[in-house]
C-alpha cells in the first residue's frame, strides 16, 4: 500500500504544490468547523477522509481499518485538542501541526518514520483520550486505550515484517489496559497529561527503542541496560514526585 501510494504521489513540480495543498485543506476545514462549534461535522469529515478504506470488497475492510488506524487516532485527537484550547491562536496551533502530520509526517514509509508515527499515534491518541473522558467509566478507559495502544503497535511493527505481530501487539495492549485500570483509580494529571500516558510513553520508546537495535544488530548488553536504567528511573521519579494526597499505591 505505501509503494502505491508512493507512485501516485507527485514527485515535484506545480503538481506538487497541489498534492500539498490538497493534503493541508483537511486540518483547515477540521479548524474551520470547530470555530463555527460544528463538532459533529468536524468528526464526519475525518472519517469520511478514508472513504478509501470501504472502496474495496468487504472482507478488505478489517486489514484497511487497521493500516488507517494510526491515522485517525491522530486525526480525532488534534480535534480534540482544539476543541479544549481556550484561544484561536492555540486552536492555530493545533491545525499547524495537523497539517505537518498530514503533509511530513504521514507519507513516511521508512522504519525510523513509521516508528514516529506509531509513537505520536499513541501518545496524542493517550492524552486526548484522557483529556476528553478522564471522568467516564474505568471500563470505558481499559477499552479505548487498548485500541489505541494496539493499533500503534500493530503499526509499529508491521515495518519490521514481524511474524509475531498481532501476538506482541496484543501483549502491549493488554499491558496497556492493565495499567490504566489500575492508574485510573486515582487518575493524576501534569498539565494535561494524564499519567498513565507519560509512563506509557517512556515504557513504549524504550522497548520499541530496544527492538529496532536488536533487529539492526546494534543492540548490546551494556545498551539495553541502560535503556532500561533509565526507564526505571524516569518511572520511578514520576511516581515518587507526584502528588498522591491521601491515596496509596
Amino acid at each position: 500500500m505505501r509503494r502505491i501510494a508512493a507512485k501516485l504521489k507527485p514527485a515535484g513540480g506545480f503538481s506538487y504544490i497541489i498534492h500539498i495543498l490538497l493534503t493541508a485543506l483537511l486540518p483547515v476545514i477540521v479548524f474551520i468547523l470547530v470555530r463555527l462549534n460544528f463538532i459533529g461535522l468536524a468528526v464526519s469529515v475525518i472519517l469520511l477522509s478514508k472513504w478509501r478504506m470501504f472502496a474495496v470488497k468487504p472482507r478488505h475492510w478489517p486489514a484497511n481499518i487497521r493500516s488507517n488506524a494510526v491515522d485517525l487516532t491522530v486525526g480525532l485527537s488534534f480535534l480534540i485538542f482544539m476543541i479544549h484550547s481556550d484561544s484561536q491562536v492555540i486552536q492555530l496551533m493545533w491545525t499547524a501541526l495537523y497539517i505537518i502530520w498530514h503533509v511530513l509526517i504521514k507519507p513516511l514509509s521508512n522504519t525510523l518514520g513509521v516508528a514516529a508515527q506509531a509513537f505520536i499515534a499513541q501518545f496524542v491518541g493517550l492524552t486526548a483520550l484522557f483529556l476528553n473522558w478522564g471522568d467516564a467509566p474505568v471500563y470505558s478507559l481499559v477499552i479505548l486505550t487498548w485500541l489505541v495502544s494496539y493499533s500503534a503497535a500493530r503499526h509499529f511493527l508491521t515495518t519490521f515484517d514481524e511474524p509475531l505481530t498481532r501476538y506482541m501487539a496484543n501483549s502491549w495492549a493488554y499491558f496497556s489496559a492493565a495499567l490504566v485500570w489500575v492508574l485510573s483509580h486515582w487518575l493524576l494529571f501534569y498539565g494535561n497529561i494524564a499519567q498513565p500516558t507519560l509512563i506509557l510513553a517512556v515504557i513504549g520508546f524504550t522497548l520499541a527503542s530496544i527492538y529496532y537495535l536488536e533487529q539492526t544488530d546494534r543492540l548490546s548488553i551494556l545498551l539495553r541496560r541502560q535503556l532500561l536504567f533509565i526507564m526505571i528511573a524516569v518511572i520511578i521519579i514520576v511516581l515518587a514526585f507526584s502528588d498522591w494526597g491521601d491515596k496509596t499505591i
